[in-house]
Order: C-alpha cells, then sequence, then structure tokens
C-alpha cells in the first residue's frame, strides 16, 4: 500500500496519541512508584556525564541520547523510564510506517498495537539500556532496507546505512539484524541485480563515514567495548549452553505472551460478534485472511527478517556453544505484530477498534501491575529490590557527612560502584560525578590531572556490592576521615545498607577553579 493512501494521514494523529498516551501511562506510574531507577538506567545517567566516543562496556549512542535529556530535564529517577518508552514508540512508530509500504494503514496499525503489548516494548521499554535504546534503530533499519530494495531509491540506501551505523553505536548486536538483511536478500536474488550493488555501495559509504570515529575511539583504546561483549558469551560448556537456549526460548516465549492474549481476546470477541450476526439470521461472508493479500514478496520479507534474528542466534549459540542472556533478543520480534494478518480476517475497522480497546487494556493492567508490584508490594514486603533503594535519603546522609567535614567546598565527586554512586550524585545535582570504581579508564569524563583538587567522597556497600574494587580501597587508604553509618532499605521489614565512607579533602588547587 502507497504511503500516498490518504487512510494514513487520518491515522496518523491516532497513532501519536497512542505513542504518547503510552509513554505517559509508563513513565507516570513508574515515576510515582519506583525510588530509584533500574541498574541500567542509573548507568546511562551516569556515563551521560559527557559525551564520549565509547564506554569501557558499550558503544556510546544511548548516553548521548541520555546527555541530551539530561541537559533539559536534569537527573530526576523519572527520566530513565521517559527515555526508554521514548525509544520504544519511535521504534513503534518505524514498525507502523514499515506496514504502511505493503498494506493499508489500519492492518499496519493492528499488527503495531499488537507487538506493543509484547514485555520488550512495554515493561521492559521502561528501563533505559542499550537493548532498549537500540529498538528505534533497528525498526528504523528495517524499514529502510524495505524501501530500498524495493524502490531502489538512492536516499533510502544512504538512509540505511547512517541509520545501521548509528545501530551498531548503539549496540554491536545490530549485526543479528544486518545478517537477516542478508539471508532475505539471498533468498530473493538481489545480488544479482546491478542496481541492488550500487545501492549497497552508497549504503556502506554512508556506514563508514558514521561509524569511522567510533572505530578510531576502539582502535584507540584497546577495543575494550569488544572484549567486553566476548567476555559475555562465555559460558560453562556445551551442556550449560543448551540450558541456556531453552531458558532463553523459554523467556522470549513469556515475554511475548502478552500479544497471545491479545489476539484471543480479539478472536474471542469477533466469534461473539459472528455467532450475533448468525443467530439474527444475517448472512456470515467467510472472508480470506488478510496475509493473503499480501504479495509473496512481502510475506518472505516479514518471515525472513522476522525469524531470522532469533532463529540464527538460537543456531549460533548451540554450534558454538556461548551464552545467551534473555534480554538479548530486545529487538529480534519487532515484525511479529505482523504474524497476526495470518490468522485475522473480516472488516478491518471493526478489528482495529477491538484491537485498541484491548491492547489499551493489556498496557493499562501491565503498568498498574507492575508499578504496584515494584512500588507498595515492594515496600510493605520489606523486599531489597531496586526499585525501593532509599537513593535520595543515602544522598541526603552522605552529603550532610561531607558538609561536616568540607563545609566550604560543595560534593562535586562521588568514588563508589556506579549503583551506590550514581543513586548518591543524581540527587545532588548536575555538578555532581561518580567516580566509577576509583577508575578512570571506567570515568572518562574525569582528567586525571585534577579530578581530586576539589576532594571526593568514597562510599561503598558490602550488602549491595560485595568487596569494594582496588580503587576503592586505594582511595580509601589516603583519606583523612573515615567512618560508617546505616540506612534500612525500606520499611521495617527490609534489610539494613551498610555504608562506609572515606573523604578526602580538598586540595590548595580547588580554590581556583
Amino acid at each position: 500500500m502507497p504511503e500516498s493512501d490518504p487512510t494514513s494521514k487520518e491515522l496518523m494523529p491516532r497513532v501519536v496519541l497512542f505513542l504518547l498516551g503510552m509513554v505517559a501511562l509508563w513513565t507516570l506510574l513508574c515515576g510515582l512508584s519506583h525510588r530509584a531507577p533500574d541498574l541500567d538506567g542509573l548507568e546511562e545517567l551516569v556515563w551521560a556525564s559527557s559525551l564520549e566516543l565509547g564506554y569501557t562496556k558499550h558503544p556510546p549512542v544511548p548516553s548521548w541520547f541520555m546527555h541530551i535529556l539530561t541537559q533539559i530535564f536534569g537527573r530526576p529517577v523519572w527520566l530513565t523510564f521517559f527515555a526508554g518508552q521514548m525509544m520504544s514508540a519511535l521504534a513503534l512508530w518505524f514498525i507502523w510506517r514499515l506496514g504502511c509500504e505493503f498494506t493499508t494503514p489500519r492492518k499496519a496499525l493492528i499488527a503495531t498495537l499488537v507487538v506493543s503489548t509484547s514485555i520488550y516494548f512495554s515493561l521492559r521499554g521502561t528501563i533505559y539500556n542499550h537493548n532498549t535504546a537500540q529498538l528505534w534503530s533497528i525498526a528504523a533499519a528495517t524499514w529502510l532496507f524495505y524501501r530500498a530494495l524495493r524502490h531502489q531509491a538512492t536516499s533510502s540506501w544512504i538512509l540505511l546505512g547512517a541509520v545501521c551505523a548509528v545501530a551498531t553505536m548503539t549496540k554491536y548486536s545490530a549485526f543479528i539484524q544486518f545478517a537477516a538483511f542478508f539471508c532475505f536478500m539471498l533468498r530473493q536474488g538481489s545480488f544479482s541485480k546491478a542496481r541492488t550493488w550500487t545501492g549497497l555501495a552508497w549504503a556502506l559509504a554512508a556506514y563508514a563515514i558514521v561509524i569511522s570515529p567510533h572505530v578510531y575511539w576502539l582502535a584507540d583504546n584497546a577495543f575494550q567495548p569488544l572484549r567486553y561483549a566476548d567476555s559475555s558469551l562465555d559460558t560453562g560448556g556445551r551442556l550449560e549452553a543448551f540450558k541456556d537456549i531453552l531458558d532463553f526460548t523459554l523467556d522470549q516465549a513469556a515475554r511475548l505472551s502478552p500479544m497471545l492474549v491479545v489476539w484471543l481476546a480479539w478472536r474471542q470477541w469477533s466469534r461473539r460478534g459472528a455467532r450475533a450476526l448468525y443467530s439474527a439470521g444475517a448472512a456470515v461472508e467467510r472472508k480470506k485472511y488478510y496475509a493473503a493479500e499480501l504479495s509473496a514478496w512481502d510475506r518472505s520479507f516479514l518471515l525472513w527478517v522476522g525469524l531470522t534474528p532469533f532463529l540464527s542466534t538460537v543456531l549460533i549459540s548451540a554450534l558454538l556453544g556461548t551464552r545467551l542472556v534473555a534480554s538479548w533478543g530486545t529487538t529480534f520480534f519487532i515484525l511479529f505484530g505482523f504474524y497476526a494478518l495470518w490468522r485475522m480476517q473480516g472488516d478491518e475497522r471493526a478489528n482495529l477498534r477491538r484491537i485498541a480497546i484491548i491492547v489499551i487494556a493489556v498496557h493499562v493492567l501491565l503498568a498498574a501491575g507492575y508499578a504496584l508490584g515494584r512500588g507498595p508490594l515492594a515496600w510493605h514486603s520489606g523486599r531489597d529490590t531496586r526499585s525501593m533503594f532509599p537513593g535520595a535519603i543515602i544522598s541526603e546522609k552522605m552529603n550532610d557527612i561531607w558538609k561536616q567535614h568540607v563545609p566550604d567546598t560543595p560534593l562535586t565527586l562521588v568514588a563508589s560502584d556506579t549503583w551506590l554512586g550514581g543513586n548518591i550524585a543524581i540527587h545532588r545535582g548536575m555538578r555532581t560525578q561518580v567516580f566509577i570504581n576509583g577508575d578512570y579508564a571506567e570515568s572518562p569524563w574525569l582528567d586525571p590531572d585534577n579530578a581530586l583538587d576539589c576532594g571526593v567522597l568514597v562510599v561503598y556497600s558490602r550488602l549491595t556490592k560485595g568487596e569494594p574494587a582496588a580503587g576503592l580501597q586505594a582511595l580509601a587508604s589516603q583519606a583523612r576521615w573515615h567512618g560508617a553509618t546505616q540506612q534500612r532499605w525500606s520499611s521495617e521489614k527490609s534489610p539494613m545498607i551498610d555504608l562506609n565512607w572515606a573523604i578526602i579533602p580538598p586540595g590548595p588547587a580547588c580554590a581556583a577553579r
């Protein structure tokens, strides 16, 4: 279906309204129920202290986005939930745009609504990490790949290359999606066409230009993120790898299960409507499934590009015995909403209305249940969940200790692990940075020549992190003042958090800064 279809313009405001409503719903409920961000979200808040071309664990794009947001909003707890949902909503927008290429805008919206309920777009869409941040670029790349192959426009090939580079600089797992593109091109015989090779040349040129600064950084920093990614694949042997595959598959099924709930609810609703018409004596015409209206090329695209990421990942893990983690599947299922078209038929207006009602209900129930479980229920049960971590209280307590010993200089540097130090720093304002594990390689926003000029508060908790890193112990050994205090995690049933602190006071150079 061409984009000039007037229905596309008619539906566009509704699509935008749904996406904004989804972002608002999840951000509001998580913001109200959580006292601290998720670990990955907090890590991004810490890394967003500066714009770097790379970090020791990951490529830089998610931290760039977070840096922009912190310049606008500061570092409130809710910002990480908002950022994650913005990535989710943007991905859904591109999924709808893709659907409008080969089917009607209404059917494309049905598929988009269905996939929006998967845990990756809904509940885990509130976790701003490299997996969630990659959703939009993988969805955009898939749309541009479709357009490039179908229409062979040079602009589509150039944009495809640029967006693929952004996807790579978000997380290197983007190559799994690129492999799916390659497999589909093989299946369709695309490499036999000269114009495809010309388009690929444009795409590769754009890719190389966009990614070259990061490649330079990688070479200059001993390819640290690639080594981290390689170490993440290590497993305990072939048997352990097969167990990972089983767990990974079951986890993906569970995370996609809300989509099945939506489809079953729609099916039951539609059957009741059909039975009512039949009982009233009306003729019920049996129509073709929506997928039958798609071209063979489009059905092949959905199946090859949609299924290859999951299947190839499982196959490679089985062959090489590599580790699998459930969240690595975040971007694998972006086209799965379109598979509902294989079993849907009838009036698309009525089906869209029913699907929209069911999907909104599912989002509200998921968001409310998640907020309740991670908020009041976690508090009253006394569980040591990260959502109930008393970051603001600990930050205030540490700042009071700092002011008792250093009354004339504000606290601007906290040496700790990312979780504890980040929770202290985000509640102290934009000037306060984290010296992660006392390691300058992990904290590229700090200049080793003057980072400690205005002093540093060293804090570690064995309850939340175990034994402190060697860098923290080295800093603590240089401190003038030492001490320890405690803070309960949440309610009176919760465990106590040990807070071991040390202060290196400001030096003479601080006055000149």
